[in-house]
């Protein structure tokens, strides 16, 4: 508690979580004498049939809704502004955010431009929005972002490859439904590679400089699950208890970021994603344990913590040995959900490192990551991670 002697808890999102949990979606429309909603979703889970479960509860309960279903991975402001176009088309009063981080984040901008009649991309930036967003209700499909909890959006401008957040509690949704039906049959890629991001944001949150007594117990309970249940989930596609316990952990690690933010693994890999379109969650996974491993002499007794919620026999160790072994633990779950051991063989070109590094220390994540960094310590990093 150096870093900050006052803090405060803010998490005001509705949540409704079990099997079959889509089906109180329209209740919850209904509750708010709502018109017309806008589905915001992608062209994966049209394919894989999981958006058309969703639309189908909402049709058959007579909620109306139209659909936009072209959210990409690393979305690009174009995603937001189609949207956007169709929202104000059909006139509606409402967004749904179906999917992963993608389509739940283009949802928010949607609801920023919808509240600032239209000129969203001058709100880019923590604190600029002034209008709280139409109504939000987010239906996770992935293990990866917790956006159902959170009061941040990330979307990606082309034209400087930079990925772009808008931050602000007005954007935070007013529900979530977390319905492990829709996410159990995940393919292993995309189980394991959400999943770490939810590791990487419950881990980042608890060592941040600006962790509180709150976040932290948010962020330990979140660590546990998922070195509980990520094998298990990500290996079967009829697991619902474990799937529905990494949804949840997900949601509590987007619960404790969204208090503290995050640090030097995400500054790292947004921009990998926006220059190299790695998905998120891949490119943290490979980042993470060279991070922790750097931070490991600034925060020892917390990373022993983590190695001990992640399970590992750690008794009779030192506090440093003990806080190794979480480097090792994260190690080996990623190894063991198909995470890639290198930034390279995921495309990420060597010659590329000094203008990732430029573009990652233009966050504000590496002012509260827990030992002190610089461009050097960045560009050292992305060679590791290579």
């Amino acid at each position: 508690m150096s870093y900050q002697q006052i803090f405060e808890y803010f998490s005001p999102t509705r949540l409704i979580s079990g099997r079959g949990a889509i089906a109180k979606i329209p209740d919850v429309i209904r509750d708010q004498g709502l018109r017309r909603g806008l589905v915001v979703t992608d062209p994966g889970l049209v394919a894989a049939g999981i958006a058309g479960r969703a639309l189908d509860v909402l049709r058959e309960a007579d909620v109306p809704c139209t659909v936009y279903d072209r959210v990409e991975a690393n979305p690009p402001f174009a995603n937001v502004d189609e949207a956007y176009g169709i929202y104000v088309k059909e006139r509606c009063d409402y967004l749904i955010g179906l999917g992963g981080g993608s389509s739940m984040d283009v949802a928010k901008c949607v609801g920023v431009a919808a509240a600032h009649g239209g000129g969203w991309r001058d709100l880019v930036g923590i604190g600029k929005c002034r209008n709280r967003i139409p109504f939000l209700l987010c239906v996770p499909t992935t293990y990866g972002t917790g956006s159902e909890v959170t009061p941040f959006a990330v979307v990606t401008d082309l034209e400087t490859r930079f990925k772009a957040s808008i931050g602000s509690p007005l954007i935070l949704p007013h529900a979530g439904v977390l319905d492990a039906d829709l996410s159990v049959g995940l393919p292993l890629p995309i189980a394991g590679a959400t999943g770490m991001d939810a590791l990487t944001h419950a881990i980042e949150s608890y060592v941040a400089l600006t962790a509180s007594p709150i976040s932290e117990g948010l962020a330990l309970h979140a660590i546990r699950l998922i070195g509980e249940n990520l094998r298990q989930a990500a290996a079967s596609d009829h697991n619902h208890e474990a799937t529905e316990r990494m949804l949840i952990a997900s949601t509590v690690a987007g619960m404790a970021f969204s208090q503290t933010r995050l640090g030097n693994v995400h500054a790292m890999s947004h921009p990998v994603g926006g220059h190299f379109g790695v998905p998120h969650g891949v490119a943290n996974a490979i980042i993470l344990t060279r991070v922790m491993a750097y931070n490991l002499m600034a925060s020892p007794q917390k990373f022993a913590e983590v190695a001990r919620a992640l399970g590992e026999p750690v008794e009779g160790l030192t506090t440093m040995e003990a806080a190794e072994a979480s480097v090792e633990a994260v190690y080996r779950l990623g190894q063991d959900v198909g995470i890639p051991d290198g930034l390279a063989g995921v495309g990420v070109k060597q010659e590329a490192i000094p203008t990732l590094a430029e573009d990652a220390m233009k966050s504000g994540n590496v002012l509260i990551n827990p030992r002190k960094t610089g461009l050097r310590d960045i560009i050292r990093l992305y060679e590791e991670s290579m």
